[in-house]
């Protein structure tokens, strides 16, 4: 239920936003965004209709935040993952939390390329984890079980351990720990935003698709520090919410507008649906916002 009327919140918010962001532009018609995905209007006698691109703002399992990769063409480089030995590091459960959304994102980094045997070394880390959580073991065992059973279909892996995520999500809910839920979201959401910005994201060429996906995260933000400043009785929730919010800052020194007409929100899938954004970000904001990450990425795994 808390989950979700923060969401409902969080959809108002967006609601305003958006027409906030549209007045703002009819007024001064000053705007000159940094960046822009939309593409060419087509001169064709029967115009194509353009593709629609999808922005979660919701809080999505580690396996599915993974979907920031979508267009990116992230290259491969075994470096930029969490290896599985540092698992044996994680022994508080706030360290076992963050690290088990780690993982959970780069087993979806690995299912692009295909390494399926790196995935099930993966799973059986995200299974030590989850027990030093008090996650019941059958929530990752069985998982591992049927996946050893078809272990070359890397699709099937991801739909395998998304459902596993998000059982171990409503277990720990259940259980009244939705602090530790926030902090394995957080850790799920701060690599997949430190492989992006390491890896796709080029400081003196940006891609404006790049650029999109990094920027577009500031919903996503939003609701994780929603969600999190909920449980300040966990004094690790409240240690990473105040790292979240000096990250906010930099995401809050740009805007994201969208044509009239051109936005549609999607409430039940948590998603914005438009066929392109324009975006004031800077190079120099982007900078900051991949080298912070970074610098919270390595807290996180090390």
């Amino acid at each position: 239920m808390k989950r979700e009327v923060i969401s409902s919140l969080f959809t108002i918010m967006v609601i305003i936003a958006m027409f906030s962001c549209g007045r703002k532009a009819e007024q001064t018609k000053e705007i000159i965004p940094s960046f822009s995905t939309y593409t060419a209007r087509p001169v064709a006698e029967e115009p194509v209709p353009p593709e629609k691109r999808e922005i979660f703002y919701g809080l999505l399992t580690p396996v599915e935040v993974t979907n920031i990769f979508n267009r990116l063409g992230v290259p491969y480089n075994e470096a930029s993952l969490n290896p599985v030995i540092n698992a044996e590091n994680y022994l508080s459960s706030s360290r076992a939390a963050l690290n088990l959304g780690v993982y959970g994102v780069d087993l979806g980094y690995l299912k692009i390329f295909r390494k399926n045997q790196d995935m099930f070394n993966y799973m059986l880390t995200v299974r030590k984890l989850a027990g030093r959580l008090d996650i019941p073991e059958s929530y990752i065992t069985d998982p591992i079980k049927r996946v050893e059973a078809d272990l070359d279909n890397p699709d099937s892996i991801i739909v395998i351990m998304n459902q596993a995520y998000k059982q171990i999500e409503d277990h720990l809910r259940t259980d009244g720990r939705e602090g530790t839920v926030g902090l394995m979201l957080m850790g799920g959401w701060i690599e997949a935003m430190y492989i992006a910005t390491s890896l796709a994201y080029d400081p003196a060429n940006p891609d404006p698709e790049v650029v999109q996906k990094i920027s577009e995260q500031k919903y996503t933000l939003t609701s994780l520090l929603s969600l999190m400043k909920n449980y300040y009785d966990d004094p690790m929730v409240v240690f990473y919410t105040k790292k979240l919010l000096f990250l906010k800052r930099y995401f809050d020194t740009f805007d994201i507008y969208f044509r009239k007409g051109d936005l549609e929100i999607d409430t039940n899938r948590q998603a914005l649906v438009s066929s392109g954004s324009e975006m004031t970000i800077t190079v120099e904001t982007l900078n900051n916002i991949r080298d912070y990450v970074a610098k919270l990425r390595n807290e996180i795994v090390n």
